[in-house]
């Protein structure tokens, strides 16, 4: 039973037999293609004993591995790499099926692929998770067959394997902030000019051609029979906090993502950035609880944590309580920091309803709010209307769109900052905010 279990008929064998039966269906009215359906039979026989042999004789014919990474990058591609083994004397015909996971829904998986004798290749292909969580591989299966076509050998490898997927780290590399400044074009960043000074005081230094001349100090001057400048430094150790709303308004889906998953993408990347610029990062989450808190710190292990807080990010999407958020800011941010939240207003009754919140939070700290354009609105806007139902749905279309820039000039009058952005555009538009609260010394 077990040399029948991986034992396989393939379409061939079949295509070959109905041949067979029609020849013998032509050979009533054509009587000399009897004895060549006849001879058909002892040939695809013989064939068929042939091809079970080459196949079937031997152990461990086919060899195989599939190496997957540690952790799959949330919205990004994340490759997949097979290794083939062929310890046949000839050349085999493989049909690759691999069981991945089920959240990505694909059920017609298949790989065809030829290898010659004694040879090894690596095959590889991309999957995009969209959702975090644990994905589970299943087993890795190979039909190998010959040239001839007839029978197929299934071999079974790589007992089931579960990769977690987390925030996008892969994100992290593209917007290193070593790379700013030299590459911020290529990035989407922008250069932010810079007001003023720090102040947090440095030394006294040589004047320097290209030093800005308001720095002199002029007592040093007159001391040392030369030019002297005070150099500034960056204030540092100032608390980053990433809030995020995971209630039902961040439900929303684009390009497969929902808006918290990017919401949480682009945390993880400001993360980085905000420590790489010594400054302290923390984050939490809110809905109907306050959850996933880690403490603005700077410290080697505090990105880890920033990691393993977002991956632990779950909802069910319940209405946001902003109140709740108020008062554990109230208690627990006891200094002054830039909070970065990320929400998202449909409307401005929407935002009325929660504004007393974000002014009483504002009041104590520097208050960003993050929020979505909704990309489908403008598609709608876009295109030409042709009907009236068209031209109706145009213009609430364009309502709405007017209400989210209503919201900016709202919070703008409370003092309150604001980015409007596409999902696609978040990380870039946070980073570039962040930065430019630094140069203007707002902080």
């Amino acid at each position: 039973m077990k040399l029948f279990k991986p034992f396989y008929i393939q379409p061939r064998f079949f295509y070959a037999g109905i041949g067979i039966v029609v020849l013998f269906a032509l050979s009533y009215f054509i009587p000399l293609l009897f004895n060549i359906a006849q001879l058909s039979i002892l040939v695809l026989l013989l064939l068929f004993v042939l091809d079970f042999l080459m196949i079937f004789i031997g152990k461990n014919r086919i060899e195989a591995n599939r190496i997957v990474p540690d952790k799959f990058s949330n919205g990004d591609k994340n490759q997949i790499r097979l290794t083939i083994n062929n310890n046949y004397p000839i050349l085999v015909v493989l049909e690759i099926i691999d069981e991945i996971p089920e959240q990505f829904q694909v059920r017609d998986f298949k790989i065809k692929e030829s290898i010659v004798s004694r040879q090894t290749k690596t095959l590889q292909y991309d999957l995009k998770p969209t959702q975090r969580g644990e994905y589970h591989f299943g087993y890795l299966n190979i039909y190998a067959s010959s040239i001839i076509n007839l029978v197929a050998k299934r071999f079974t490898f790589s007992d089931g394997v579960m990769v977690p997927t987390y925030p996008s780290f892969k994100q992290l590399k593209k917007f290193e902030l070593i790379n700013i400044n030299k590459n911020s074009v290529d990035h989407g960043l922008k250069k932010v000019r810079r007001l003023g000074h720090s102040m947090e005081f440095e030394q006294i230094k040589d004047y320097v051609l290209g030093d800005d001349l308001r720095t002199i100090n002029w007592k040093a001057t007159a001391k040392k029979n030369q030019l002297m400048v005070n150099q500034f430094q960056d204030e540092k150790s100032q608390p980053v906090y990433s809030i995020i709303d995971k209630g039902r308004v961040m439900k929303m889906p684009f390009n497969g993502l929902s808006l918290l998953d990017y919401a949480i993408n682009a945390t993880l990347v400001i993360s980085n950035v905000v420590l790489k610029k010594h400054d302290k990062a923390g984050m939490l989450s809110f809905s109907k609880n306050i959850d996933n808190v880690v403490v603005a710190e700077r410290r080697n292990s505090q990105m880890q944590l920033i990691l393993e807080g977002l991956y632990n990010v779950k909802t069910d999407f319940f209405e946001s309580d902003f109140s709740r958020l108020y008062g554990s800011i109230k208690r627990h941010i006891t200094h002054r920091s830039l909070i970065l939240m990320y929400t998202n207003f449909e409307t401005l009754d929407s935002l009325n309803r929660q504004l007393p919140y974000l002014k009483a939070i504002s009041k104590s700290h520097l208050l960003v709010v993050v929020f979505f354009n909704n990309t489908e609105l403008n598609s709608l806007i876009s295109e030409k209307a042709e009907t009236v139902q068209q031209v109706y749905d145009k213009v609430i279309a364009e309502k709405f769109a007017f209400e989210k820039r209503l919201i900016v000039n709202e919070l703008k009058k409370y003092g309150i900052h604001s980015i409007l952005t596409t999902p696609e555009n978040l990380t870039i538009d946070t980073i570039n905010k962040y930065l430019e609260i630094k140069a203007r010394g707002m902080l």
